[in-house]
């Protein structure tokens, strides 16, 4: 389940943190429960998040978290109102700054359950697949935007399929949920957010067993794909666009 409690606090030099080693895996760990303590009572300050479905998202074993995407801060807000460490595939310049910033930067994305990922590559969509896999394989909670970036105007858009093959391929459920209000906070993802209150609402746990073995029939993970966004829908609120937001951007 997903809440608020009150974590141990870890106390490292500022040495130890920019020197931890963010892809090993005790690092993470760590620095998820350090980042937890120290920027979860700063961040819930800050946009007053009200969650809403946490008795959805079973305690353990593999699960998919499969939402909206407004803004940049729907990254930071989604793992720090969560018990479990939601990992979640990011792009890798997230990781390979240069100075102080960039190394800031490599520590809090990974720390929080970021894993960099070369989306941009020729084999980039396979790689976040099989990470994605690995991941829920391991037993742990995958974070996933099926719409593959940032909404460029609110509305919800078509989602890709790879949330289908994942939930086919590992029989993990699908836990749906929407970000409401971050957009109005950091309009067109940049610069710093303002202060105000965002609500993250989870839906109920979707399973496809009956879809066992079919992870490569278009037609079925076009259908799981359309159950899970409608769900998105339902939850955000949202306008639904049937074309991809990376169309819709390069119009």
């Amino acid at each position: 389940m997903c809440n608020h409690p009150e974590t141990a606090s870890i106390v490292l030099t500022c040495t130890d943190l920019l020197h931890t080693d963010p892809l090993t895996p005790e690092g993470p760990l760590s620095r998820f429960a350090l980042i937890k303590a120290v920027l979860g009572p700063i961040m819930r300050l800050m946009f007053r998040p009200r969650v809403e479905g946490v008795e959805h998202i079973p305690g353990d074993g593999p699960v998919i978290l499969a939402g909206n995407h407004l803004t940049f801060i729907d990254s930071m807000i989604l793992p720090l109102v969560c018990d479990r460490q939601v990992l979640f595939i990011g792009k890798d310049e997230y990781v390979t700054g240069k100075g102080l910033k960039g190394r800031l930067m490599a520590w809090f994305f990974t720390g929080v359950g970021m894993i960099p990922v070369d989306r941009d590559g020729a084999n980039g969509g396979v790689a976040a697949l099989m990470t994605g896999r690995r991941v829920l394989e391991e037993g742990k909670v995958f974070g996933i935007y099926p719409e593959g970036t940032r909404s460029p105007d609110g509305r919800l858009y078509r989602g890709r399929t790879g949330i289908a093959r994942l939930t086919l391929m590992t029989g993990a459920p699908v836990v749906p949920f929407a970000m409401i209000g971050t957009d109005k906070l950091q309009p067109g993802g940049a610069g710093m957010p303002r202060p105000g209150r965002v609500t993250v609402r989870f839906g109920e746990a979707m399973e496809f067993s009956r879809y066992e073995g079919m992870d490569r029939d278009r037609y079925v993970l076009r259908a799981v794909t359309d159950s899970v966004m409608t769900e998105v829908m339902r939850l955000s609120g949202q306008e639904y666009v049937d074309m991809y937001a990376t169309k819709a951007k390069a119009a």
